[in-house]
C-alpha cells in the first residue's frame, strides 16, 4: 500500500509539472487511473525479470535482464545500455581507486612508483 501510494504521488507531481508545461488540466480521476496503469505495470516488469533471470539460472536481475525487457523501446533500450555503460565504468574507476588505497595503506607500490623504483635502481647500478 505504501508503494502503490509513493506511486500515486509521484505520478500527480510528475502531472503537475507537464500541467505547468503545456497548460493542460489533469482531474483526480485520471491522476488516479495513470497511477494504477503505472502500478500494474511496475509489477508486470518486475515479474518479468524475475523470469529473465531465472531462466538464466540466475537469482540475481541484472542489467541485461533490463535491457531485455526494454527491447521494445528503442530509444529506452539506448538509454538504458548508455546509462549502464556510465555505471559500469563508473564502478571500474571506484575498484581501481580502492586498490590504489589498499596497495598504498600495506606499503605496496602501485605499477608506476615499482616502475620508478626499478628504472632508479638501474640508474644508480651503473654509476
Amino acid at each position: 500500500q505504501r508503494l502503490k501510494a509513493a506511486v500515486h504521488y509521484t505520478v500527480g507531481c510528475l502531472c503537475q509539472e507537464v500541467e505547468e508545461d503545456k497548460d493542460v488540466q489533469f482531474s483526480k480521476q485520471s491522476i488516479a487511473a495513470i497511477s494504477e496503469i503505472t502500478f500494474r505495470q511496475c509489477e508486470i516488469f518486475a515479474k518479468d525479470l524475475e523470469m529473465f533471470a531465472r531462466h538464466a539460472k540466475r537469482t540475481t536481475v541484472t542489467t541485461e535482464d533490463v535491457k531485455l525487457l526494454a527491447r521494445r523501446s528503442n530509444s529506452l533500450l539506448k538509454y538504458i545500455t548508455q546509462k549502464s555503460e556510465e555505471l559500469a565504468s563508473s564502478n571500474m574507476e571506484q575498484k581501481e581507486k580502492k586498490k590504489k588505497k589498499f596497495s598504498t595503506a600495506k606499503g605496496e607500490r602501485t605499477p608506476g612508483e615499482q616502475e620508478a623504483a626499478v628504472t632508479e635502481n638501474e640508474d644508480s647500478n651503473m654509476a
